[in-house]
């Protein structure tokens, strides 16, 4: 049987091994400057930190030696998103309340030391992220380890943090709100048939057909994220080939991000739930 850090892990390789995802490093498509091999790797770098969620380690440590073991690999930033979203539902299933309601007691217990090593884990890789709201600046995430004192000073919590952003990064809010999207996913995966990357590969369309994906517009803007919205509606209706989506969304760089990482997180809920593999 194996162990809910293990499941952790295996989450992220059964991610990025799913096809096709439009816009998304998988098995058989990647950017030049961003490969398969380095999200398989990444994965495999997490394992430490999920181990340390795992043993009832603070949330904050656990994640930033996740995110340290992710970054060993040339690629950058891998999964950064999908480690934050996986690391307390790990926390919750070694409570035994792997459940919204369990997830959202480990988001309310954490700290301002979680805060500050949240902070910390940006020192080991450069994530994409937005301008910090107006009058937030000493909170920009970018200043990594640097933010610790108005951390400390405002006395904000890891799930302060998550509030702080919720609005504009779609993981925040599935922290803050009970993991909605993250549980529905792992009803869907459950509920398929065949490969579980095929599942996953088609509940990642679902998703990005139901709501524009917060990395597209932090990278983009909020209209190239709709545009890819309805064009993989049109792939459901069947007016729209998934792979020259997939195709075309590789060459404009339009990286849903965001649904990869709840469907990492869906993967992970529905292994812990007995899904076979």
């Amino acid at each position: 049987m194996r162990t809910a850090a293990a499941n952790a892990e295996l989450a992220l390789l059964l991610e990025v091994s799913s096809t096709p995802k439009p816009g998304n490093v998988d098995r058989h498509r990647e950017y030049p400057d961003l490969r398969f091999e380095q999200f398989i790797a990444g994965a495999v770098g997490t394992r430490r930190g999920f181990e340390l969620a795992a043993d009832g380690e603070p949330i904050g440590v656990a994640f930033e030696r996740a995110i340290e073991g992710m970054s060993q690999q040339r690629g950058g930033n891998t999964q950064f998103g999908a480690t934050l979203l996986v690391t307390p539902l790990v926390a919750a299933a070694r409570n035994g309340t792997l459940t919204p309601d369990g997830a959202t007691d480990v988001v309310e217990s954490t700290t301002v030391d979680d805060a500050v090593s949240f902070y910390r884990a940006f020192d080991h890789v450069d994530v994409a992220v937005d301008e910090p709201p107006e009058g937030m600046d000493d909170l920009d995430v970018r200043r990594g380890s640097d933010a610790e004192s108005a951390l400390r000073d405002r006395h904000l919590t890891l799930a302060d943090v998550m509030d702080r952003s919720a609005e504009r990064d779609g993981v925040a809010r599935e922290w803050v709100g009970g993991f909605p999207r993250t549980f529905g996913t792992a009803g869907a995966i459950a509920e398929g048939s065949g490969p579980v990357t095929d599942r996953a590969a088609s509940v990642f369309l679902a998703l990005l057909a139901a709501e524009p994906d917060p990395f597209v517009v932090t990278q983009h803007d909020r209209e190239t994220a709709v545009e890819v919205r309805d064009r993989a509606q049109a792939v459901l209706d069947g007016t729209e080939s998934v792979e020259e989506l997939a195709a075309e969304c590789i060459e404009r760089e339009l990286n849903p991000g965001t649904t990869a990482d709840i469907v990492a997180g869906g993967l992970f809920v529905a292994l812990e739930r007995g899904l076979e593999v």
